[in-house]
């Protein structure tokens, strides 16, 4: 009697705890699953609108002007240069978006990655630098910034202007600006690239990208940091609001982030056209880029070392590759001298992890996963890019990479794979237990 009551009570035992870890198991799906229900539904959503507004002509349609509105100039040059690109051969024609006060941004432009003299006679091409804005916006120093405006113009011969005001909700006006003084004044430039004027170029880096291109002959380029798929802001709050009225579409064309992007010069003539005939209204002016390039089929292309609004890690291996960097003004200099000196490197160099990595399974086997991690050391922006997978190594060992990083998420909701792994173990060092 005694006995059977022994075995019933671990029976009980036995289907409670099969009941428990069943129950958890279903809610973990459960938790789980919502979210990638969710992201896959929102990743199909976000393809479908990409598709209907990149395919579909109907948006543009919805932004062009009347025909008696096309081609209308609206606004008079204050500062110009007619003749900056006259009778050369320029590789790369590059308008800076700055604003009338920040007069020491282009100064420290002048003296590193925007220095026309530097380019031509230490990497061989020939570039043409323009600073692009409008006038001051507040009527107290209005005056004042425009004599001194036009001082720094006569010594350095670099600015164009137009008399609409220099604020960020005319920032498609500025657009407008670019292209239409390349179209009239420098058509033959074999790329045209824009730029804030708070970001870092590196300059070799860039020179030695476009030259190649150029070689093969490209056209109908257009290069930069996508972003694909993006919603309009309908939050009033923001100063990227969007209203229904001035946009009413659920997902803009693909487009580049505006900090920093380069086109070929067949596509700014046919980007200078197309924008003649949409509705500038829309004053976020990469949006508007993006609208220009649907409207003529040009599709953008995404280069992981354009970093777009994001700013570069601070890591040498990084900025050997780079093009561009944003959110740079005190720092200039010395990424300059880092891109044009690098024995002179105020960055410095970490050395590569001496130690290795290793990973033991309950099962008893090993892998050791140095060679990923030197890969990711030497490259940690590959994580950032589409077709990391394809660095070159082996499969097993990024299986066993993933799984560290799902052990770290499971972890932290609920200690179930501590189960799956045993030993996290670096060499010389102490051992963590997973």
């Amino acid at each position: 009697m005694d006995v059977r009551m022994f075995v019933s009570g671990r029976r009980v035992k036995k289907w409670q705890f099969i009941q428990l870890f069943a129950t958890c198991f279903v809610l973990s799906l459960m938790f789980f699953w919502i979210s990638i229900d969710n992201h896959i539904v929102s990743h199909m959503k976000s393809y479908s609108y990409r598709y209907l507004i990149n395919s579909y002509n109907f948006v543009n349609d919805s932004l062009s002007l009347k025909r008696s509105e096309e081609g209308v100039p609206r606004y008079q040059y204050l500062i110009n240069h007619e003749d900056k690109c006259k009778m050369q051969d320029v590789l790369l024609l590059l308008f800076v978006k700055t604003a009338p006060e920040n007069y020491n941004r282009r100064s420290a432009i002048r003296k590193t990655w925007g220095n026309e003299k530097y380019v031509c006679s230490q990497l061989n091409a020939n570039i043409k630098t323009l600073f692009v804005l409008g006038t001051p916006s507040d009527p107290l120093t209005r005056e004042r910034l425009q004599k001194r405006l036009v001082r720094e113009d006569k010594m350095y011969n670099d600015i164009i202007q137009q008399d609409f005001a220099d604020s960020f909700y005319n920032l498609t006006l500025k657009f407008l600006l670019q292209f239409s003084w390349a179209n009239r004044f420098c058509p033959h430039a074999k790329f045209l690239m824009t730029a804030d004027d708070d970001i870092f170029i590196h300059m070799p880096n860039l020179i030695e990208y476009l030259q190649s291109l150029e070689q093969i002959g490209v056209q109908d380029f257009w290069v930069g940091r996508v972003h694909r798929g993006a919603p309009p802001v309908r939050d009033k709050r923001s100063k990227y609001y969007v209203s229904y009225e001035m946009y009413q579409w659920p997902a803009y064309p693909d487009y580049t982030a505006g900090a920093a992007y380069v086109i070929s010069g067949d596509v700014a003539a046919k980007v200078y056209e197309a924008s003649q005939t949409l509705n500038s209204s829309l004053y976020i002016d990469d949006v508007f880029m993006g609208l220009c390039a649907n409207k003529i089929g040009i599709v953008p292309q995404y280069h992981v070392y354009f970093s777009g609004e994001g700013k570069t890690p601070y890591h040498p291996c990084i900025y050997e590759k780079m093009m561009t960097s944003h959110g740079h003004v005190e720092d200039l200099q010395d990424l300059w001298t880092d891109a044009t000196d690098p024995t002179d490197s105020s960055l410095g160099r970490p050395p590569l992890p001496t130690h290795s990595l290793k990973l033991v399974l309950r099962s008893g086997l090993m892998t050791d996963l140095t060679p990923l991690i030197k890969i990711l050391w030497t490259d940690p922006v590959a994580l950032s890019s589409p077709d990391w997978f394809d660095i070159g190594v082996w499969s097993r060992q990024k299986r066993f990479f993933w799984l560290i990083i799902l052990k770290n998420v499971v972890t932290t909701t609920h200690r179930i794979s501590a189960q799956a792994v045993k030993v996290l173990k670096f060499n010389n060092s102490p051992t963590f237990i997973g």
